[in-house]
């Protein structure tokens, strides 16, 4: 019972809509109705600059990692990993918001990740930014570390469950990027202005 409750848990933090409460908070403003009209912090942090995206993606972040760790607290690492799923579908198809479209779950699966395999959840941080402020496209950085989320699980040997979430997150993410991916083919992407 527990480990089902952890699960549920996972998914109903992680469709807090963060993304969407902040804007509504502070500015007024529905943040659907702007930019690509994702409610992750990447629209947020693209339409309001850092005042508004940082505290979002720390948001994201936090229910991420709680979500993953409630369930290693439940039931060990395929409890964690299941929470964690939970957690990104609910971030993608929030309850909150009547399951309409969410974020596209970077920043909740980099939390998820944080708990599951923190070794490797800080190479993704050192690859993301590596690869953003060389590029100036969040989106091709998110692709790639996803990418190489999948690549860091299984070379540093984490149980089954937490390779099964690194493979299948990185599946999730580049699945939820694909408007960005002809964009970025079609030289049409957002680039990010790093002095806002």
């Amino acid at each position: 019972m527990s480990e089902a409750l952890a699960v549920l848990g996972g998914y109903l933090l992680g469709a807090l809509p963060f993304g969407y409460w902040v804007p509504l908070l502070v500015r007024h403003e529905d943040i659907r109705t702007k930019g690509s009209g994702n409610v992750g912090a990447s629209n947020v942090f693209r339409v309001y600059g850092r005042s508004l995206g940082i505290p979002v993606a720390v948001l994201d972040l936090a229910k991420g990692f709680a979500a993953a760790s409630l369930g290693l607290w439940a039931g060990g690492p395929l409890i964690g990993v299941l929470a964690a799923g939970a957690a990104m579908i609910g971030h993608a198809r929030p309850v909150f918001l009547r399951f309409e479209k969410g974020g596209k779950m970077v920043a909740t699966a980099g939390g998820a990740t944080f708990a599951l395999a923190p070794l490797a959840a800080v190479c993704c941080v050192g690859l993301w930014l590596l690869l953003f402020f060389v590029t100036r496209y969040a989106s091709l950085a998110s692709i790639v570390t996803a990418l190489g989320l999948a690549v860091f699980v299984v070379a540093f040997g984490y149980p089954w469950p937490i390779v099964a979430f690194g493979i299948g997150g990185a599946a999730a993410v580049i699945a939820l990027h694909r408007q960005n991916i002809r964009r970025l083919l079609g030289g049409t992407e957002h680039r990010f202005e790093l002095g806002r």
